[in-house]
């Protein structure tokens, strides 16, 4: 199956979970289930944009200006500026009744307790006017958009403190095989410790996901079906025991709890094994494989959209274009996600290098990895300078 269409399939029948009032100060990550509006007009008044002063522009390059008072930001003048008069006025305070313009400090000086303005009616008129933010009632964030802090601070803008999103998908994270221990427990001679885990777990909760590590079972299918049917969860997933070796039996327990495949099996390097099913229940399984550097590709394409989905997002790889730093050769009959790193071109233009190690165990060359190159399947060689399709990692 095509990487694609195994995504497609993963996420067919997928539901919306339940929603939820949610703090804004607790907001960041989460999907949208209900827009966000604007109570009112931003900025609530006419405003100004700089510090200087309120006149009229009849009145410009006429006489001296009488100076009546002053407005600052949350204190305005309560009267008019009446013909020939001004106010003093800073960033952000209200525009007084009668003005409709600011002069820059730097463009007015006071002789003899009067304002002398040296501009004219072409100047700028340095006014933000009531609104031009955004209005009551329009709808500044959408169902199914994903919060930031850029977002927060646009719902706070508009007075909200509460947003409505949808639950958080709780996932269960349970890494198999007798070789696997705990990063520090002790292992044995031919042990190695779990790092395949602690990565997926945090690819999950950064996707908005209420994560449990399930503990490690082994390769007995009688714990490993224990495991998966106590995992009180919307999504398992499953890290390695699902290729095809004699003691791969992950599928075999998730068959004999009346698990129906959606996915056996992609034309995909690094992530080939991977496997997604549904149990009786509506719980949702993936499988990735044991290799860490498989399992968090395979998170990144496939784990992040099924969670995003469950919160009414769409979490499908973003892809951007680069240019290559050096020749990559013809691709073979699997698409291929090569790790990858941005370096400055002979322009100064970025590009983009495949990294020379693409093990799938090697987890030093991911965590130095920028982003991940995609070739197709039977992709032509490309030469420096070429353009190919590249996926930004996260980082921080």
């Amino acid at each position: 199956m095509s990487v694609e269409a195994a995504r497609e399939a993963l996420l067919v029948g997928v539901g919306v979970l339940a929603s939820e009032r949610v703090a804004l100060d607790g907001a960041d990550g989460r999907w949208l289930a209900e827009p966000v509006r604007a109570s009112r007009d931003q900025p609530p008044f006419d405003a100004s944009a700089m510090d200087g002063w309120a006149v009229r522009t009849a009145d410009l390059g006429r006489r001296p200006l009488r100076i009546v008072g002053e407005s600052a930001a949350g204190a305005g003048f309560a009267g008019a500026v009446g013909p020939g008069e001004a106010v003093r006025i800073f960033t952000g305070a209200p525009l007084p009744m009668g003005a409709d313009r600011v002069v820059i400090q730097e463009e007015a000086r006071v002789e003899d307790g009067q304002l002398v303005l040296g501009v004219g009616p072409e100047a700028p008129t340095w006014v933000r006017g009531r609104g031009t933010d955004f209005a009551a009632g329009q709808v500044l964030l959408a169902p199914g958009v994903r919060l930031d802090p850029w977002r927060i601070a646009l719902a706070a803008a508009a007075g909200v403190d509460e947003v409505t999103c949808a639950r958080r998908p709780r996932v269960a994270v349970l890494a198999g095989g007798d070789e696997v221990v705990a990063p520090g427990e002790e292992a044995g001679p031919h042990q190695i410790f779990d790092a395949a885990g602690p990565g997926v777990a945090r690819v999950a909760g950064r996707a908005g996901a209420s994560v449990t590590r399930l503990a490690l079972v082994g390769d007995t299918q009688d714990g490993i079906e224990a495991a998966l049917a106590g995992a009180e969860a919307e999504v398992i997933v499953v890290i390695g025991g699902a290729s095809v070796g004699d003691h791969d039996r992950v599928k075999p327990a998730a068959r004999a709890l009346g698990a129906a495949f959606l996915v056996e099996g992609i034309a995909m390097r690094p992530g080939k094994p991977l496997w997604g099913a549904v149990l009786p229940d509506g719980r949702r399984l993936l499988g990735v494989p044991g290799n860490p550097v498989s399992a968090l590709v395979c998170a990144e394409l496939f784990l992040k959209p099924l969670l995003a989905a469950m919160q009414g997002g769409d979490g499908r790889p973003v892809m951007e274009t680069g240019r290559l730093a050096e020749p990559l050769a013809a691709n073979g009959p699997r698409e291929h996600w090569m790790r990858a790193v941005r370096v400055p071109g002979p322009d100064g233009e970025m590009r983009v290098r495949a990294l020379p190690d693409q093990d799938s165990a090697m987890l030093t060359v991911l965590s130095g990895a920028d982003g991940l190159i995609r070739r197709t399947v039977g992709a032509s060689a490309v030469e420096v300078g070429g353009v190919v399709d590249f996926l930004p990692l996260a980082r921080g």
